[in-house]
């Protein structure tokens, strides 16, 4: 934009700045007014269409500042040179509209991501594509952060002259090979590549029931380099995302969140097996928590002074499962007890009386040859 016809060469600076100074205000008005005819022209067409009017919505803030640094730009670059501090103002417009453009590709990153979880969402019963989708969304949306911030970065460094060479190494870093050679922070390396790992390969997902270091838990959150996991009495555990590459656990909800419980009984050996198997059997069709899956009793140990018996019940998840367990242990127990309390675990132990003829001639009171002995001095 040429604005010499506006400038009188012959006019001192003051008057080109502040002819400048109302050029940039009109600037600022025309894109101002301009960004909200657009995106109100974007919302009407794009009637419907999710991932338009989401980026419409989250990006919207920065699209604006966008548009009034890009204008602001063209306004500095037609003024006069002999404009008061033209040249820091332009290097700062320079430097506020690249880390504008950064902001504004990453809200865009963020409007799409939120325009995925929004057609699929996870709070339903049967979420296992809807998890598997939310968190490749999540880990992979972070990883674009990192790479978007790490590029606009560079960009601004490239704008310095005596870091424009850090700036251009910066710059090469974005790639696979450059990111090892360009940041030295070996673990946050190694939890921007596991994170990548995990939203391919999946070993974990959004909501998964896990057995993290002997603790039970969900996964409440994937950050770019670790995982809350909500501990079942609301502790919180943080993992390094690396930790799920390189150690074993138990995820219970990989394939499918349907699980199997089991309660222990230990009975004496005069227990009714029949009958209670009847019971359990029974019990299990009036709970509303049994999947209708599995209900099965087997006697599975015995050892010398009682027996084992296993009742093995399914559910839908691993939460309904210990209800489930729970409430069949404490109906099979009070059932034992009422009906069969002889069949309770008992210690058995056999008396026998010992004759000794010495002790017993020596006792008071005891009788020898015929004459009862004389007790006491």
């Amino acid at each position: 934009m040429d604005l010499d016809f506006l400038y009188n060469m012959n006019e001192g600076p003051l008057r080109s700045g502040l002819i400048v100074l109302g050029a940039a205000l009109a600037a600022v008005l025309v894109a101002v007014i301009a960004h909200r005819i657009g995106i109100g022209l974007m919302r009407r067409l794009a009637r419907g269409h999710l991932f338009t009017i989401t980026a419409t919505e989250v990006a919207y803030n920065a699209s604006r500042l966008c548009l009034i640094l890009f204008l602001l730009r063209l306004v500095l670059t037609g003024a006069p040179d002999n404009t008061p501090g033209l040249t820091s103002i332009s290097y700062l417009t320079s430097v506020a509209l690249i880390l504008a453009l950064t902001w504004f590709l990453i809200r865009c990153v963020k409007s799409v991501s939120v325009a995925v979880i929004k057609l699929n969402p996870y709070d339903v019963a049967d979420n296992l594509r809807a998890r598997r989708i939310l968190t490749q969304t999540r880990v992979l949306s972070r990883s674009a952060y990192f790479i978007i911030g790490l590029l606009g970065l560079s960009f601004v460094l490239l704008t310095l002259p005596g870091a424009r060479q850090f700036g251009a190494s910066l710059l090469a870093s974005a790639g696979l090979a450059g990111i090892v050679a360009g940041i030295a922070a070996k673990p946050v390396l190694g939890n921007f590549f596991a994170g990548l790992q995990i939203a391919f390969s999946q070993p974990i997902r959004i909501d998964d029931v896990l057995i993290v270091k002997g603790e039970w838990g969900r996964v409440e959150e994937i950050t770019g380099t670790f995982v809350v996991v909500r501990i079942w009495d609301e502790r919180r555990m943080i993992v390094p995302l690396q930790w799920f590459i390189e150690n074993p656990f138990e995820n219970w909800t990989h394939t499918s969140s349907t699980i199997l419980g089991t309660v222990f009984l230990w009975m004496d050996f005069s227990v009714p097996t029949q009958q209670v198997r009847a019971e359990f059997e029974r019990v299990c069709r009036t709970l509303p928590l049994w999947d209708k899956r599995v209900c099965v009793m087997h006697v599975t140990d015995a050892g010398e002074r009682n027996m084992q018996i296993r009742l093995l019940v399914s559910a839908a998840d691993s939460g309904s499962a210990f209800e489930l367990r729970c409430q069949i242990r404490e109906h099979m127990i009070d059932f034992i007890a009422k009906n069969y309390p002889h069949a309770l675990p008992r210690l058995r132990a056999e008396v026998q009386a010992h004759n000794d003829p010495d002790a017993d001639a020596d006792a008071p009171g005891a009788i020898i040859d015929g004459s009862p002995r004389e007790g006491g001095v």
